[in-house]
């Protein structure tokens, strides 16, 4: 039997104080217990652990785990000295406002969830007196997705040290019958083997894995901190050729359906390759062993065409051709030998794609064009509302477009609206050793269409979700809920009408009675309603601009606050006891980048680097001479983030040129909380540093390898920095720093030999080519000479020859500032500035009285830092070794401060 996905994911406990992980004598994990109740195919996950304290002083505790992507959580509580706190899920803005607050008030408030490849992170913390106990309990839910034909749970367990009381129960039932049951994953090895235990009854099944303290260091990556790995079910019910399984109570009904004994419908397919400059190295790589992969699993009857592209459009054949074996055989030649190059035409690709497609109207068919780029459109048309534009009408609804974004560089947001759009998906292709496989993996999800143009009729049925369904592959499901009118079941029937090959066919079984859930809680149907009606409006608001985008997006936070559900639009404010910081639970959207937790700052690191002072004072500096500049008298540089999209939904830091792992910078800029620092200041004969009043200074981190926490260091504001110089291609960017505490980047220039030069500000553009100065105050693509600048909403794409960069506009307090992103580096290794800088390599060599690090055989003096890391949509609070920067730098902060931009 064909087989499908969904993955509940669980990232067990990290308990940690300060900085560094904490000693099994201070505090135990007596009990440690997953419960996940799966009822017709949706999920109800419970994660709860208890906590004691043995230490004589009271600790702070924290709570640490990852769920599923997919998943909305709905309940978090903690229980502490008899008394139970219970977050409030309350809209995002409001959330926000009492963060922001928190924070003014000199309080550690976090957002405190991430993204990472299938898992979000949510932790929180406690103060736990000595001796005395905490209870945290988390609940999530997820509506499971059938891929490759089969569901899976999957959880993900380290509590970080063996736990006495250890439990994860799995309890499913499927009124459909379940046609088998499996348990794998690294705790599922021959150690634990008799840890676990499965039983599977008919409708019924159960999942135990209960292992002793010695068994859980047991696995292969489990050992004194206890267990660390997956436990995954996987199962599927039994299915017919009917109408599917429908499921109603106290007047809602979710329907699932998903036949199988159907022929398969040959398919129309045309791949949309990316080969421009930022695809080289590995990813080019993978994509052609992917590409060759699926090209080798085409069918005799399917018909195929490939296009790349980059600047310019390259046909395999300019029609679709069929899959014969020497027509595939030379398209598998063709795949092997594309090379990267050139700037991204997306527009021009996609509607070439679809050209083909609608010139193959083949009866009897199923056609799907498959677009994969790793970065944004820097040619030919580049306005991201323009493309979604030509293409919406280029495919009139005929066939599904699905985007593929390779990395973290793409602007995910663009693509995911165009492929809703066309009735496709966007998926998010990781940058990893196995890209290909998930390249591979998400063709064979659309590989096998067994039903087009389907349709699902539910006469007394209102409040529906998605009915129409563009095409139905083998191994999936559809699933749609809604309400019955009135509460009546003899008035409610359902039908499904779908076309099979070049034929109608109609689901219909007007004597079977639609199932009552029977044992189940009366609001399970309704919950699931609401998930999936909250899911398919945050789909739609995407599409949506104006009066309408607003009036999807206020009916879809309306029902995320009634049913609790952490989404976009909601976060859950932490209640914790009186005293303690602020927590805000915030669930990110796909296109925001992972961000890495880092540990809470111990709150007894000195702060003798930070002094108070007052907002405001002159400053006394030393310039650095013009003789101390770069070669071409124009350095520059552009501080390297991985930055996503903002909360307006407008993309943030999306070039698509990404740059290879091992040649983009590793500064990063970061803003200081509300605390008014002692200022720094340079002085080009002497490294001395001067301490006065002034309190505008800006922090930039500095990567490191092997590490968790960064290093960082202060430079005082206004002062021009050279950021990035290429002597030899007289390229340099320089940069600006504002005068405002916390602030960015108030002007970027960047200088092209002696005639070109662009200059950034928060008003215009302005590019001088020669003696002709033009300045440009909307949203506009720019040529001047070889640099192309592209003004979008909320940021600016440069490029010139192989160098790609994006400028950032953020706002705060009403004014502008720049983020400068750099996307790829020219291919010159005689690169100068704060970007050239390497991934710093340390060492703690001691802790007391005052925190050394080595780095290359220097020893410095560091204290422990919270920072507000700005390079993120969501402003990420993290610690770092904060320095001074001439020790973090490894040379004087004086060569690369300049005089004038």
């Amino acid at each position: 039997m064909e087989r499908t996905v969904v993955q509940i994911a669980l990232f067990g406990l990290l308990l940690a104080l300060a900085s560094t992980l904490p000693n099994k004598d201070d505090w135990d994990i007596y009990s440690f217990h997953i419960n996940s109740t799966v009822t017709s195919r949706y999920a109800t996950t419970v994660i709860t652990s208890r906590v004691a304290n043995r230490m004589n002083e009271s600790k702070e505790i924290e709570f640490h785990v990852q769920i599923p992507k997919n998943a909305f959580i709905s309940k978090f509580r903690m229980f502490i000295d008899g008394q139970i706190y219970d977050g409030v899920v309350k809209a995002k803005e409001q959330a926000q406002q009492q963060y922001t607050e928190a924070v003014s008030r000199g309080e550690s408030a976090g957002l405190v969830s991430s993204v990472g490849r299938t898992l979000e992170e949510f932790k929180t913390s406690v103060n736990v007196a000595a001796h005395k106990k905490v209870t945290f309990e988390l609940t999530y839910e997820e509506l499971m997705k059938r891929t490759h034909g089969k569901y899976e749970l999957q959880i993900h367990a380290r509590p970080m040290q063996p736990v006495r009381d250890f439990k994860v129960d799995v309890y499913i039932h499927e009124e459909a019958g379940i046609s088998f049951i499996n348990v794998k994953g690294g705790l599922s090895t021959k150690d634990l083997a008799n840890a676990i235990t499965k039983t599977h009854a008919d409708k019924q099944a159960w999942v135990y894995f209960y292992p002793t303290v010695d068994q859980q260091k047991m696995c292969d990556s489990c050992g004194d901190q206890g267990v660390n790995g997956d436990l995954v079910i996987v199962y599927d019910v039994n299915r017919d050729n009917g109408l599917g399984h429908i499921k109603k109570s106290d007047g809602y009904f979710v329907h699932h359906f998903a036949p199988s004994d159907l022929p398969r419908i040959p398919k129309n397919v045309v791949f949309v390759i990316d080969q421009s400059g930022s695809m080289g190295g590995r990813k080019i790589e993978q994509t052609r062993t992917a590409l060759i992969h699926i090209l080798n699993d085409l069918a005799e009857d399917d018909h195929f065409g490939l296009i790349t592209f980059n600047d310019r459009i390259s046909y395999w054949k300019r029609e679709l051709v069929q899959a014969n074996s020497k027509n595939l055989e030379s398209a598998k030649n063709f795949a092997r030998n594309i090379q990267h190059r050139g700037s991204t035409d997306i527009n021009e690709a996609v509607l070439q794609g679809a050209r083909m497609l609608n010139a193959h109207n083949r009866e009897g068919s199923a056609s799907i064009l498959i677009l994969l780029t790793d970065g944004d459109p820097t040619s030919g048309v580049t306005n991201l509302e323009k493309i979604q534009s030509n293409v919406r009408q280029a495919i009139a609804g005929k066939f599904p477009l699905y985007c593929l974004g390779f990395g973290f560089d793409v602007n995910f947001n663009f693509l995911e609206k165009m492929s809703l759009q066309n009735n496709g998906v966007a998926r998010r292709i990781y940058e990893d050793s196995d890209a290909d496989l998930q390249l591979k993996g998400f063709y064979e999800e659309v590989a096998t269409p067994l039903l087009t143009d389907v349709a699902m009729i539910y006469v007394g049925g209102t409040n529906l979700t998605q009915t129409n369904f563009s095409q139905y592959y083998n191994g999936s499901e559809i699933v749609v809920a809604g309400q019955i009118t009135d509460n009546n079941i003899e008035t409610f029937t359902p039908q499904v009408m779908a076309i099979s090959s070049n034929r109608r066919i109609t689901f219909s079984n007007p004597n079977e009675n639609v199932e009552s859930t029977g044992s189940v809680s009366d609001d399970h149907i309704q919950r699931v309603w609401a998930y999936l009606t909250v899911k398919q409006l945050l789909d739609k608001e995407l599409q949506l601009s104006g009066l309408e985008k607003e009036k999807v997006k206020k009916e879809a936070l309306e029902l995320s606050l009634k049913y609790s559900f952490v989404t976009p639009l909601t976060s859950m404010v932490v209640t914790k006891p009186p005293g303690e910081n602020t927590d805000v639970l915030h669930k990110p959207k796909e296109g925001e980048t992972p961000q890495r937790w880092q540990p809470r700052v111990d709150k007894s690191f000195s702060r003798q680097y930070l002094a108070p002072s007052s907002r405001r004072s002159s400053v006394r500096q030393q310039h650095t001479p013009r003789g101390e500049r770069g070669e071409s008298g124009h350095p520059g540089a552009v501080l390297h983030q991985h930055t996503p999209r903002g909360e307006s939904g407008h993309p943030r830091a999306v070039l698509h040129q990404h740059t290879p792992r091992g040649e983009r910078g590793y500064l990063v800029p970061v803003v200081l909380p509300d605390v008014q620092p002692a200022v720094v200041h340079l002085s080009r004969d002497t490294t001395t540093l001067e301490a006065t009043d002034v309190p505008v200074l800006h922090r930039f981190l500095l990567k490191a390898e092997n590490q968790t926490v960064p290093l960082c260091f202060d430079v005082s504001g206004p002062v021009c920095l050279k950021l990035l110089h290429y002597p030899s291609r007289e390229l340099s960017v320089n940069g600006e720093l504002d005068s405002v505490t916390n602030g960015g980047f108030s002007r970027i220039f960047i200088h092209v030999k002696d005639s070109q030069h662009v200059e950034i500000d928060t008003n215009w553009v302005t590019v001088r080519d020669g003696q002709t100065v033009t300045y440009y105050t909307g949203q506009d693509r720019i040529t001047a000479g070889s640099v192309t600048v592209i003004v979008r909403n909320n940021e600016i794409d440069v490029a010139t020859g192989d160098m790609r960069m994006v400028i950032i506009v953020h706002e705060k307090n009403g004014q502008k500032l720049f983020w400068p992103v750099l996307r790829q580096r020219p291919s010159d290794n005689n690169a100068e500035g704060l970007l050239a800088v390497e991934a710093a390599v340390y060492e703690e060599v001691q802790q007391a009285p005052v925190r050394k690090l080595k780095i290359k055989n220097q020893e410095a003096d560091v204290t422990g830092e919270m920072v507000v890391d700005y390079s993120f949509a969501s402003p990420v609070s993290m610690n770092c070794w904060l320095m001074s920067a001439d020790s973090a730098l490894q040379r004087p902060l004086f060569q690369f401060v300049i005089t004038q931009l």
